[in-house]
């Protein structure tokens, strides 16, 4: 006597059997537990505060009163802080690193160390970091005033962003152009036109922060190599044929690949951002829809990735040329200023927006949606994609 199975028993079973499968699967079994750890442990090592405060060292003879005044304006910023040298050679030395800057708490007092000398640490003191300074020559004020021509020197690390070392040599060409009478051969815009894209002056997020998009679609692509790798082994080894000649049918082939990817992806990624904090009360709704979307995306790719891969190194080949382009956005998050224009057609990129708009600055649905919106388009496509192209090697076998 025969009895009828449903569907949602074959796909189940398949579902099982891929689960063992993977549990057998020595080399990425390890690979996702070591993913799982060092995901988070990068996570809780990396910096948690941001410095938005830029230390200016100077050097100036004869110009007292206009440090004063250039002090005055740096204590009312809250990006500029100021420091005085004695001399050029001092100055250069500190933002070599070949001498620290140290200062008391109170700021009354400031140090010189000379590391490599021996010297100790200075008692209830707080070491500052000058990364750029500008050394004035001796008679700037009467040279410049006489409209002569002098030399002023902008000293900078490595480490400075370009913009900042030409902001400051900006900054001494006006210094010069205000003390010799003349206008600034410039017309400055509105000051609602400087700024493209969101102000985040004041509000800017820690590398901790920027981490957690990067850390969860890491999470997926190792899980996308994972199923790829199964994938291509059950096409090569005509596991599949056998399963075809069960009452399962390809449908059910599918759906299970389907059920599989998504939940063995967004399990993983539940437990990183778990460990790394990034639910709130508010918020986890936002989240478990954002990594179910990315997880059908991911396990899309996995398929036309598994489908496309004749060993380890084709699957592991086509992996990275899928992975590496859909990694950007998150990696454009961690570099200030505006994403390029090309970056914003990438698949992850409404997705990576999401998460850190979600765990970083506390959106909602509202400041979102248009986002989540267009990584839904995208698992759309992706996964037609992959459920089309490994339709067709599974029906060429």
């Amino acid at each position: 006597m025969s009895r009828t199975v449903s569907r949602a028993a074959i796909v189940s079973a398949i579902v099982k059997k891929d689960l063992v499968e993977f549990s057998r699967d020595t080399l990425y079994l390890f690979l996702s537990i070591l993913g799982l750890v060092l995901f988070i442990t990068f996570f809780w090592i990396a910096p948690s505060t941001v410095n938005e405060t830029l230390t200016l060292g100077v050097h100036q003879t004869g110009m007292n009163a206009l440090f004063d005044q250039f002090q005055e304006g740096a204590d009312a910023s809250e990006g500029l802080k100021l420091v005085q040298f004695a001399s050029e050679e001092e100055l250069k030395k500190v933002v070599a690193g070949d001498l620290e800057y140290w200062e008391s708490k109170d700021g009354a007092q400031t140090f010189l160390r000379d590391k490599a000398a021996g010297d100790e640490k200075p008692k209830d003191a707080k070491k500052v970091d000058v990364a750029i300074g500008i050394g004035f020559p001796a008679g700037f004020l009467e040279k410049t005033a006489a409209k002569e021509r002098t030399t002023v020197t902008v000293y900078s690390d490595a480490g400075v962003p370009s913009e900042i070392q030409g902001a400051m040599t900006s900054f001494v060409r006006e210094i010069a152009y205000t003390i010799a009478g003349d206008a600034i051969p410039v017309t400055e815009p509105a000051q609602e036109n400087i700024i493209l894209g969101t102000d985040r002056a004041g509000d800017q997020i820690s590398i901790r922060e920027k981490m957690r998009p990067m850390l969860a679609l890491f999470v997926l692509m190792v899980e996308v190599l994972s199923m790829a790798s199964l994938v291509s082994s059950e096409v090569m080894n005509r596991t599949v044929t056998a399963v075809l000649v069960s009452p399962a049918r390809a449908g059910d082939f599918l759906m299970a690949k389907t059920i599989y990817g998504t939940m063995l992806a967004m399990s993983q990624a539940m437990i990183v951002l778990i460990a790394i904090g990034a639910f709130t009360t508010t918020n986890w709704w936002l989240l478990l829809l954002t990594m179910l979307v990315g997880s059908v995306m991911f396990t899309g790719v996995a398929m036309i990735v598994g489908a496309a891969g004749k060993d380890f190194l084709g699957t592991l080949f086509y992996g990275v040329l899928f992975l590496v382009p859909l990694m950007i956005p998150a990696f454009a998050i961690l570099l200030p200023g505006t994403a390029s224009a090309w970056i914003r057609f990438l698949p992850t990129y409404g997705m990576t927006q999401v998460l850190t708009g979600v765990t970083a600055y506390g959106l909602g649905w509202a400041d979102v949606w248009q986002n989540l919106l267009a990584a839904t388009a995208w698992v759309v496509v992706i996964y037609l994609a992959g459920l089309f192209t490994l339709k067709r090697k599974v029906e060429s076998l």
